[in-house]
């Protein structure tokens, strides 16, 4: 009865939030899973979770771990990637970019302004992988494509950012510039698109995940060839082209969200020049707004009637936007229900847990929580103490506790409430750029080098 009640007031909050869930999709009868669509929930099917808030409504994962505490297991990684592991009933599936062959001649990256940048010196295999949750065993990786890349990267990028995304039924690989790829759960080709080749700014890489919704698979491709950015919807089941939409944008490495008001599917997208509206059916631009930075990493989030989105690069800018009456161009209008020009998120993405939204200031080891309709910070800003390095994953939050990894091993847990306690700082051997992930008791971390599941033993 107890576990009845607590379903009903999940279901009861999501629809009170109008949240609409990007990740979880009307499978209905098409999953071959054991999962039913109320199980969704239960699982990680994309980057940001079963909510695309960071929330994952049913898991309880350890408070405490270290590389001898609480580690089930610790799989090797060949190659590397940024992108965030997703769970669906008993394989986790991540994607990695691997060099092979002999080192050839580097070549550098040649875009303006290039800056920190990797030359390629390798061929790379772009690979999907299916790991048994039980034991961290590969159940199977598919190749999606072998070449050498024309773009190195960021020194802390990678060149399979692009987190994966599943309905129950397929999983969709975007490896950018490499293509897109729909593979069964057996790891058999399903279908796969060349969406051409992306150039990004300063040669830093791409990153923006795929979206489901219903039936459509959503794909943002945004980058400097003037011209040639667009956001694409697809049949999920064919691959076949619905939609391609002209964006007035330069690159971006924002994921979209797909939230539903008055009846309406919005696909919303944050970007340099505009954070846009548009309808999924149609794709008529129903509203935008300007007034982001450059460089555009951090996604919305979507609860209460509004929108909000944040960024920071050449300077900060977060705001809400309340949906309800939002048309064209709403810049400077009372759509924008607040506006902040500091402490604003860069890479990470906001969490929005409940009644409060968590961010991270820049990429320091700085929380801000606020009150997300009138943007009022909730108290001071919290300093997370044991993170002496850059924070790019984006928080997540289960079992009334929010997860911080950083690029330095440390993963801080802090309470959920409206203290904030700091209740550990768990060390590992590793670097995390990726965001977590959690599922049942299980916490996945995929680091530079490792992919761990975190979890107690047994009793």
């Amino acid at each position: 009865m107890k576990a009845m009640i607590k379903s009903v007031r999940i279901f009861f909050w999501i629809g009170c939030l109008h949240v609409f869930v990007g990740g979880l999709i009307n499978v209905g009868e098409e999953v071959k899973s054991p999962e039913s669509l109320a199980d969704l929930n239960r699982n990680w099917p994309s980057w940001r979770g079963p909510l695309a808030n960071g929330v994952s409504p049913h898991a309880d994962p350890p408070v405490k771990w270290s590389e001898s505490s609480n580690v089930r297991w610790k799989l090797p990684l060949p190659g590397k990637g940024h992108s965030t592991p997703i769970i669906f009933g008993d394989k986790v599936f991540v994607t990695a970019a691997i060099p092979v062959g002999d080192t050839l001649p580097p070549v550098f990256d040649n875009a303006p302004g290039v800056h920190d940048s990797v030359p390629v010196t390798h061929r790379h295999q772009f690979v999907l992988y299916a790991i048994n949750r039980a034991d961290g065993k590969i159940a199977w990786q598919a190749k999606a494509r072998e070449e050498f890349p024309h773009e190195g990267g960021h020194t802390t990028g990678s060149l399979a950012s692009n987190s994966p995304v599943t309905d129950g039924n397929l999983v969709y690989a975007m490896f950018g510039s490499r293509g897109l790829y729909a593979y069964d759960f057996t790891g058999k080709l399903i279908w796969q698109k060349d969406l051409g080749r992306m150039h990004t700014l300063h040669s830093h890489g791409e990153g923006s995940s795929p979206v489901i919704s219903g039936d459509d698979l959503i794909v943002v491709w945004d980058h400097e060839a003037a011209g040639e950015s667009y956001l694409f919807t697809f049949n999920k089941k064919t691959g076949e082209q619905r939609l391609k939409i002209a964006r007035d944008e330069k690159t971006a490495w924002a994921t979209p969200i797909v939230i539903e008001h008055q009846g309406v599917k919005q696909v919303v997208t944050s970007a340099t020049k505009r954070i846009r509206s548009y309808n999924l059916k149609t794709g008529e631009l129903i509203w935008e707004a300007g007034g982001l930075s450059q460089n555009v990493v951090s996604s919305p989030v979507s609860a209460f009637g509004m929108v909000f989105a944040g960024s920071s690069y050449d300077r900060q800018s977060m705001f809400g936007i309340r949906l309800d009456g939002a048309k064209g161009d709403i810049t400077g209008t009372s759509n924008i229900a607040w506006q902040l020009s500091r402490s604003t998120p860069y890479v990470s993405s906001p969490l929005l847990y409940d009644d409060t939204l968590y961010f991270i200031r820049h990429n320091q080891n700085i929380l801000s929580r606020m009150e997300p309709v009138s943007g009022k910070f909730r108290g001071e800003a919290i300093r997370l103490e044991g993170i002496r390095e850059y924070i790019f994953a984006s928080p997540i939050g289960a079992a009334g506790r929010i997860y911080i990894p950083a690029r330095d091993g440390v993963t801080v847990v802090l309470s959920h409430d409206r203290m904030n306690a700091q209740l550990a700082s768990n060390k590992l051997e590793d670097a995390f750029s990726a965001s977590p992930a959690a599922v049942d008791g299980e916490l996945y971390l995929r680091g530079e080098n490792y992919l761990y599941c975190i979890s107690e033993p047994k009793k």
